[in-house]
C-alpha cells in the first residue's frame, strides 16, 4: 500500500470521534511490530521517530528509510512522522526523505519565539505538502522531571494555531513523558475546551503513562492522535528479559529481539482496538 498522508488518518479520526495511535520506532522491529499490530486489527497507524532516536542512530537517514520501506509494504494505511524535532536541519531531512510530517517543538521558547519558528518551519513544510504538529505548553518529563502543573490556555491554544498554520496541536493537560507507571491524572475538561477551541487535532503525548480507561476518556472529550513510546518498550524489554532469562546459553539476537517484537505487536493491537472505538458524538468543531 502506498504511504499515507498523515493528514488522511488524523482528519477523519477527528471527524469520527476516535484516536489515532502514533507509536515511537527506536529499532526495525519496533516498525515492523507496530505494522503487524495494525495489520491485525485493520486499523492506520502512525510510524514515530523522534529526534532521541535519530541521535542513537547517528543520523536520520538508516532508520528513516528502513521505517519508510515498512510503512510502504505494510497492509493497511501507515504515515510516518518525525516527533520533537528541535533541529530545523533534521526537519529538512525527513521531508527529503519523503517523511508525511513532522513535529516541531518550539515549546521550551517563549510564546511570541515559539509561533515565529514554527510559522516558518510551516510555510517550508507546507510547500512540500508535508503536515505539521506543534506544542504549546511544555509537557513534562523530557528529561526525567514532571511538571503537573504545565497546562495549555484554550484561547492562547486557538490563537497559536491560526498565526502558524499547524496541522496539529499537542497540548499539556497533565501527561509527562516516559512515566513507567500508568496513573497520570488528566484534565478531561480542559481536554473539552481546547477540543472546542482549537481548529485542528489535538494531540496527546506522553501518553504511556495513562490508564486505559482515562485514554479512552481523553479520545471522548477530543485528543486524536495518541503518541505512545515507553509503554510499547516496556512491554519489548519484558519480553526479551524473560527470554534471556530462561536461557543463559542463548546468543542468536533474532529469537529474544524476535520475542519483543512479538510483545509489542500484540500491545499495539490491543492498544488500536481502545483508541479506534468510536466514543460518540463528538463537540461541534469550530469553524475554520
Amino acid at each position: 500500500m502506498p504511504l499515507t498522508g498523515t493528514g488522511e488518518i488524523v482528519a477523519p479520526a477527528r471527524d469520527g470521534g476516535h484516536g489515532v495511535g502514533a507509536f515511537n520506532v527506536i529499532q526495525l522491529e519496533h516498525a515492523e511490530a507496530i505494522v503487524a499490530g495494525a495489520e491485525g486489527v485493520g486499523a492506520p497507524v502512525i510510524l514515530q521517530i523522534s529526534e532521541n532516536a535519530v541521535r542513537y542512530h547517528g543520523g536520520l537517514a538508516p532508520i528513516g528509510a528502513a521505517t519508510l520501506a515498512v510503512a510502504r509494504a505494510a497492509g493497511v494505511p501507515v504515515a510516518v512522522h518525525l516527533d520533537h524535532a528541535t533541529d530545523r536541519s533534521l526537519v529538512r531531512q525527513a521531508v527529503e526523505l519523503g517523511f508525511t510530517s513532522v513535529m516541531f517543538d518550539a515549546s521550551a521558547l517563549d510564546y511570541e519565539q515559539n509561533v515565529r519558528a514554527t510559522a516558518e518551519v510551516v510555510a517550508f513544510c507546507h510547500e512540500a505538502g508535508v503536515w505539521v504538529e506543534a506544542e504549546l505548553g511544555e509537557v513534562g518529563g523530557k528529561d526525567g522531571v514532571h511538571a503537573p502543573g504545565v497546562r495549555t490556555d484554550p484561547g492562547e491554544g486557538a490563537a497559536f494555531t491560526r498565526r502558524t498554520g499547524v496541522d496539529a496541536l499537542a497540548v499539556a493537560v497533565g501527561t509527562s513523558h516516559a512515566m513507567l507507571t500508568r496513573d497520570a491524572v488528566l484534565d478531561l475538561e480542559l481536554i473539552g475546551a481546547l477540543r472546542a477551541a482549537v481548529p485542528v487535532p489535538l494531540v496527546l503525548h506522553g501518553s504511556s503513562g495513562v490508564a486505559d480507561e482515562t485514554l479512552a476518556a481523553a479520545v471522548a472529550h477530543g485528543m486524536t492522535k495518541i503518541n505512545i513510546a515507553t509503554h510499547l518498550n516496556k512491554a519489548f524489554t519484558t519480553a526479551v528479559r524473560h527470554r534471556l532469562t530462561a536461557d543463559s546459553c542463548l546468543v542468536d539476537t533474532r529469537v529474544y529481539l524476535g520475542d519483543g517484537r512479538t510483545a509489542v505487536t500484540a500491545e499495539v493491537s490491543r492498544l488500536l482496538r481502545l483508541l479506534t472505538e468510536p466514543c460518540g458524538a463528538a463537540p461541534a468543531a469550530v469553524a475554520r
